[in-house]
């Protein structure tokens, strides 16, 4: 079988949609390759006609701060992103969760623009760009256009991004600040499945002893990316002690239906993890909030 017919490595974004929107039949933007070609190789993505390698350009290799913003691109290795300085310094829970996308040899190629195309619910680097509220940049025929990286997500797998015409240019995060952190952690099971059984992102605000502010991504906890709203309302304006915690817990159970998974756990053992991956991603934040406060 014949995974591709062509493959084009523009120099361009304008390049890369010409060849995206002219292709004689289906093309898609590539990467690092490690989703999309297994999964035409194993049958659940049909043969693609047109592969367009968009890691030969330039503002999709750029990491930078960008005025207010960190800018990561979508072609940057996830190797590249964990190893980062201003990554771990801005958004310590992207390097976190970038640092657990395969084995060394997956993280050399591995993009973080793939990461998110491919709109898995539990894709590691993608929960932790929803708990530090990223924006995406997305080039396609008619131009650019910057949208929140919630809005990117229609169920498993499928995403609004139309990968026959449009191709994600990078992210955008805000700077740290003074008292603000993020962390990330996850659980797996020893077989190496590819997706995890659990994992959670959280970025914070501390001010002295409270948590003035708090996001919490946790995946999968339903066909799309989802932020624990009623969790953080739980936490914020209280310090993390004990008590507050178990009522941040206790809303985990009320507000998240955990789905069980023939391949990876049942919902009950999802449920008992969280309540361990709430305190472990709380516990490491909180403390980095401080650390920077008083740096």
């Amino acid at each position: 079988m014949n995974i591709w017919q062509k493959y084009v490595i523009p120099r361009s974004i304008e390049e890369a949609i010409h060849y995206l929107t002219s292709a004689p039949g289906s093309a898609r933007p590539i990467g690092g390759g490690t989703d999309l070609l297994l999964e035409i190789q194993q049958g659940h993505h049909p043969p693609v006609h047109t592969l367009v390698d968009v890691t030969r350009i330039p503002d999709l290799l750029r990491l930078q701060e960008i005025g207010e913003r960190l800018f990561i691109g979508a072609a940057v290795p996830v190797k590249v992103i964990t190893e980062s300085p201003l990554v771990r310094h801005h958004a310590l829970a992207v390097a976190e969760a970038c640092g657990l996308i395969g084995g060394p040899q997956v993280r050399n190629t591995a993009t973080l623009g793939g990461n998110v195309a491919h709109a898995l619910p539990a894709a590691d680097g993608m929960i932790s760009l929803f708990a530090l509220d990223a924006q995406v940049e997305i080039a396609g025929a008619t131009g650019r256009r910057l949208q929140p990286i919630h809005t990117l997500f229609k169920g498993p797998g499928q995403s609004t991004l139309d990968l026959n015409s449009e191709i994600i240019v990078g992210f955008y995060l805000p700077l740290r600040k003074s008292g603000q952190s993020s962390a990330f952690s996850r659980v797996m099971r020893p077989q190496g499945v590819a997706l995890p059984i659990l994992n959670m992102a959280v970025w914070m605000e501390r001010e002295e002893q409270v948590i003035r502010d708090i996001h919490i991504a946790i995946g999968p906890s339903g066909p799309v990316p989802f932020r624990a709203t009623q969790v953080e309302k739980e936490l914020i304006g209280k310090s993390p002690d004990s008590f507050a915690l178990k009522r941040a817990k206790e809303a985990i159970h009320q507000s998240i239906q955990f789905r069980s998974s023939a391949m990876r756990a049942s919902a009950a053992y999802r449920h008992h993890l969280s309540e361990v991956l709430l305190e472990e991603v709380i516990g490491k934040a909180w403390q980095r909030a401080f650390e920077l406060e008083v740096a």
